[in-house]
């Protein structure tokens, strides 16, 4: 059976699920961002107790089509872009929807009536957050960070970076407080 997880964004985050699923003595087969395959079937009260304790640390278990649907296109682009240092060898609607094996038009009008924005604009605010990580780190140039995360050149990641965060680049680094977003935030 497979039950899904949202606001599960890290190595982190399954690690706590895993620990909340041990302490409840329900065998994980398998856990990845946002989802988790369990060896049997949960009764009602075994959900409900699970659905608590993943709550208190801030998780939630998914029961509708739609939310886990929204939650598996947001688990796939996080992990494409904090996760995956590869260039995606297709645009990246094909990348979503030959891996969720739905199409893409459906796939875009639901997340967009859920969640307000497009899924290239969740895709670029994910991206620009790793810009903001990658210069806190102060170890890359913004060529280097433009060349990690596949931007065609400096100019288009400023770009992007300003639309996004009123910033440039530049202007961001010099004023250190405009902190970074929680992934699970955007």
């Amino acid at each position: 059976m497979k039950i899904y997880i949202k606001n599960m964004v890290c190595g982190r985050c399954e690690m706590a699920v895993k620990k909340v699923l041990e302490e409840m003595k329900i065998t994980a087969l398998s856990i990845k961002l946002g989802e988790v395959e369990i060896a049997t079937d949960l009764d009602a009260n075994q959900k409900q107790l699970l659905s608590k304790n993943l709550n208190s640390l801030g998780f939630e278990l998914l029961d509708d089509k739609i939310s886990k649907t929204i939650e598996r296109i947001k688990n796939r682009i996080v992990n494409l872009v904090h996760y995956q240092n590869e260039q995606l060898k297709v645009n990246l609607s094909t990348y979503i929807a030959d891996d969720l094996k739905q199409d893409y038009s459906a796939l875009s009008n639901l997340f967009s009536e859920n969640e307000g924005i497009t899924i290239e604009h969740y895709f670029i605010t994910q991206k620009i957050e790793k810009v903001k990580e990658l210069m806190n780190y102060n170890e890359l140039s913004l060529s280097e960070i433009a060349f990690q995360l596949n931007y065609t050149d400096v100019a288009h990641l400023s770009n992007q970076f300003k639309k996004i965060t009123g910033f440039s680049p530049t202007a961001y680094k010099q004023f250190q407080e405009n902190s970074r977003k929680q992934i699970d935030k955007l």
